[in-house]
């Protein structure tokens, strides 16, 4: 007899309690509910939006592996579309996806990528010499401040202050507004239908025009000049890329995808960037190690990768990958009907006792020894949908930690680790990141 669709069991709280409860305490949350009800368990957060929360690698394989027109990424990132825009390439699926992830994808790797490293160590420079010396400070804020900029210069070819100012304070503020705990959780709660100006959405509006009119304007300003005109970012290469039907990218699909890469490229790096630093100065063995390597080494730095994928691995930045049904799917001994979004957990996933031994514990050296599966680390997601800016990221990841181990000395902290909060996008570190530095 064949199987009949069917959702695991999971909490029966009312829905505004679990949503609270889902955005405020995330992590806490996904723990209770996998201890309570297993490796599968069902949200049902309101009524167009039930998930499916797994642990399951088996689960990942299925969904990284699966006919992505039978789970749909796109559909499930709705709730970044008004930020985004209808033409992110987060939000499209099917033909119009692989168009955009074609185009896009070329400027992020190889030697093109590489190219942009002096850039980034410059910025790191200045930021990390601005620090204050032998006093404790949110290492989140500069972080966020270096990425930035960095999207700015390298994205979008700004290489002065005064513009980079003008530029980047609107998209700062946007960034910044969406990144309350509190909005968050109102703009999930109100309608985005014809808002009132002091509504939530109403001022996330006005912030989004303020954002797009000076995108727009560089747009503008970029097509105005003559072909050739010197330029390397990345931007100048999306204006000149073509379809396999020699089509370019409009403003409408640049403005989405600029805005992409600045939420994907910027705020997810920067908190990256500062969970690493949160774990590192937890652990002086771990930075006595990256130093020595880094004198000895040069640039080529195992242990230094691993610090940070051990990082990625033990706090994620983002939730977890998820895909919207559009025909049943079984997986893990059930039978998930159309309609439900299945989401495995990268929270969840990284930290299986079966994957990781002692899996609370900080030690970069389980990638040096028996680095993980393709279905078992997967900060970035996978398949057709794994980030664009992946390799990037991790690129400037390490620049920036470089540059970080060069100028000071990290000074170890005992006190307890910090918890989780949402910003935005992501899973952040409670205090910023709070560190404390001393002369090298």
């Amino acid at each position: 007899m064949p199987a009949v669709p069917a959702l695991p069991p999971g909490p029966t709280m009312p829905r505004p309690l679990m949503l609270g409860r889902f955005i405020l305490r995330p992590t806490s949350f996904l723990v209770d509910c996998e201890r309570r009800y297993g490796e599968y368990f069902t949200l049902r957060l309101s009524d167009e939006r039930t998930m499916v929360i797994t642990s399951d690698p088996e689960a990942v394989k299925t969904v990284f592996t699966g006919d992505p027109g039978q789970m749909l990424a796109g559909k499930n990132n709705e709730i970044l579309r008004p930020l985004l825009g209808d033409r992110s390439v987060l939000l499209l699926d099917g033909p119009a996806h692989m168009r955009q992830r074609r185009l896009m994808l070329p400027p992020f790797h190889g030697e093109r990528m590489k190219a942009y490293g002096e850039t980034m160590r410059a910025v790191a420079e200045r930021h990390v010499a601005a620090w204050p010396r032998g006093n404790s400070f949110a290492a989140a804020p500069s972080m966020q401040a270096i990425t930035l900029e960095i999207i700015l210069r390298t994205v979008f070819g700004l290489d002065d202050a005064e513009r980079i100012e003008r530029v980047g304070a609107p998209l700062r503020r946007l960034l910044d507004a969406s990144a309350s705990q509190l909005r968050l959780l109102a703009l999930q709660i109100t309608s985005s239908e014809n808002p009132r100006p002091r509504s939530p959405w109403g001022r996330l509006n006005k912030l989004i025009d303020a954002a797009d009119e000076v995108v727009y304007q560089e747009l503008h300003d970029r097509r105005a000049q003559p072909d050739g005109a010197g330029h390397d970012d990345i931007l100048s290469m999306l204006l000149e890329a073509r379809d396999e039907d020699g089509r370019p990218l409009s403003d409408l699909e640049l403005r989405d995808e600029l805005m992409t890469l600045l939420l994907a490229g910027h705020e997810t790096t920067a908190t990256a960037l500062s969970w690493t630093l949160e774990r590192l100065v937890r652990h002086p063995a771990v930075i006595d190690r990256l130093v020595e390597e880094r004198r000895g080494g040069g640039d080529d730095s195992p242990y230094l990768e691993a610090t940070i994928k051990e990082a990625l691995r033990l706090r994620p930045v983002v939730t977890a990958v998820g895909r919207h049904l559009t025909a049943p799917l079984e997986v893990g001994g059930h039978l998930l009907p159309a309609g439900v979004t299945i989401n495995p957990s990268i929270y969840l996933l990284h930290r299986r006792p079966d994957l990781y031994p002692d899996p609370e514990a900080f030690r970069p050296e389980r990638f040096l020894d028996n680095p993980p599966g393709t279905y078992q680390w997967i900060p970035f997601g996978g398949g057709v949908r794994r980030c664009l800016g992946a390799s990037f990221a991790l690129y400037e990841m390490k620049i920036v930690l470089q540059t970080v181990l060069d100028r000071v000395s990290l000074v170890p902290r005992h006190d307890a680790d910090e918890g989780v909060t949402r910003r935005a996008i992501t899973f952040a570190p409670k205090r910023g990141a709070r560190i404390a530095v001393e002369a090298a």
